[in-house]
């Protein structure tokens, strides 16, 4: 029996919140694919980084095969990287700009999800909300290490340090990737943390069951974040499963990728809103929509906001830098270390000169025995959550060579692999996503 047809029917909004000048989220929804980015890097940054993002995923909202899907988003995402970096070393104003990002890509009743940073995925089934995707968080870390309990996450000072994210640094990008089947019924939401930063998530399961419309939905999803202060940029991709009826077809783009990052709130009911309302009326806009060009003054404010934010992420470390890097501890990678495939402890990533990597294990495996596709894979490391995961990696190398063939025993004494970390400090991404 064929697998059923589904179609997404989907709507993307997006709110600039009741404190931030600029929009910094952006999002997008469409037959295809749902992308939801949280920009960072000040005024002049996080909305060029969301930007980019979902300009590069949103060429992919087309019919693929279900087998292509993860292969199509890496690259997407990669693309998307190496635009960042490059805006960043070309322009010193966009220095550290970077964004989260979740993709779904779908292709018949098969859905493809890349995710990296603190933007979440939440799946509706059969009456349950779950959180699909897991926070790239110094705090999630804590929390998956029972050092914190999920209640004192959620009112932690240092929640929004981030370990990973697009752009903001040359090193490798490390997704979360899944392959899922969409169910007729099914209810996924992405969301920036301008929602679930403030809006409990009995609160949004609640409203994810009730409110029928996909629109409607996301629009109330946001009235809930004003209501309960909008500190922040609020956006939300609401797609419904259907296996009938007519899908939606016209794509929605929404926040700084529809060009709409300097649009006011629409407000809300509440007493921040009104608070907002008043500060707005007494003061003038730091931002004028027909100028884009930042006045010095600006531009001074930035560099010494900078400073203070870079001494309070040096304090954070200070007391989370241990964690940090024994996180980093328990990750292995597969590369090559000379001729040879190696084991290395630790992540492919560098902080100035400190790498945080060190020789594991240097295998009698040769790179050049590998068929090609091998030698391929190996050009990126191959990262893996354990040893024993790392080693099954090496199995699966091996069983590409076809015959091998014997070999000198490798120098014992070389050493060109990467060193042990000189400090136990590790570098989030950031700290305050827009």
């Amino acid at each position: 029996m064929s697998p059923m047809s589904v179609q997404l029917r989907f709507a993307a909004r997006s709110d600039v919140g009741l404190v931030r000048a600029t929009n910094q989220d952006s999002g997008y929804a469409g037959p295809h694919l749902l992308v939801l980015a949280d920009g960072m890097g000040g005024p002049a940054g996080g909305d060029i980084a969301s930007s980019v993002a979902v300009a590069h995923l949103a060429e992919l909202d087309d019919a693929h095969s279900a087998d292509d899907l993860l292969d199509l988003l890496r690259s997407a995402v990669g693309a998307a990287h190496a635009e960042l970096m490059e805006r960043s070393e070309a322009d010193p104003d966009l220095a550290g700009l970077g964004t989260t990002c979740i993709a779904v890509l779908r292709a018949g009743n098969k859905l493809a999800m890349v995710h990296i940073g603190d933007s979440r995925a939440y799946l509706l089934r059969d009456g349950e909300l779950t959180q699909v995707t897991t926070d790239h968080t110094f705090v999630q870390y804590l929390v998956s290490t029972g050092r914190l309990t999920p209640e004192q996450a959620e009112r932690h000072p240092q929640r929004n340090v981030i370990l990973r994210a697009l752009g903001d640094n040359d090193g490798e990008v490390q997704l979360d990737e899944s392959l899922r089947e969409a169910l007729p019924g099914d209810r996924w939401l992405l969301a920036s943390d301008g929602l679930f930063g403030v809006v409990s998530h009995e609160t949004i399961a609640e409203t994810l069951t009730h409110v029928e419309d996909p629109g409607e939905c996301a629009e109330e999803l946001i009235t809930l974040a004003l209501r309960a202060g909008g500190p922040d940029n609020v956006t939300c991709v609401v797609a419904d499963v259907v296996a009938d009826g007519s899908p939606d077809d016209d794509p929605q783009v929404v926040g700084a990728a529809a060009r709409d990052r300097l649009r006011a709130t629409r407000g809300g009911g509440g007493a921040a809103a009104r608070a907002a309302a008043l500060t707005s009326a007494r003061s003038p806009s730091p931002v004028s929509p027909e100028d884009d060009d930042e006045p010095e003054p600006s531009r001074a404010r930035r560099w010494v906001g900078r400073l203070v934010a870079t001494a309070l992420v040096l304090a954070t470390l200070v007391g989370l830098g241990y964690a940090g890097y024994s996180w980093t501890q328990t990750q292995y990678f597969v590369s090559p270390y000379g001729d040879y495939v190696a084991i290395y402890r630790g992540i492919p990533q560098e902080i100035g000169p400190i790498r945080l990597a060190s020789l594991h294990e240097r295998t009698d495996l040769r790179v050049d025995q590998l068929a090609p596709v091998a030698q391929d894979r190996l050009q990126s490391p191959i990262t893996r959550a354990s040893l024993a995961e790392a080693e099954d990696v090496v199995a699966n190398l091996r069983e590409s060579v076809a015959e091998p063939r014997p070999t000198a025993e490798p120098d014992a004494t070389a050493e060109p692999g990467p060193t042990a970390p000189a400090s136990p400090a590790p570098s989030p991404a950031t700290t305050e996503p827009g």
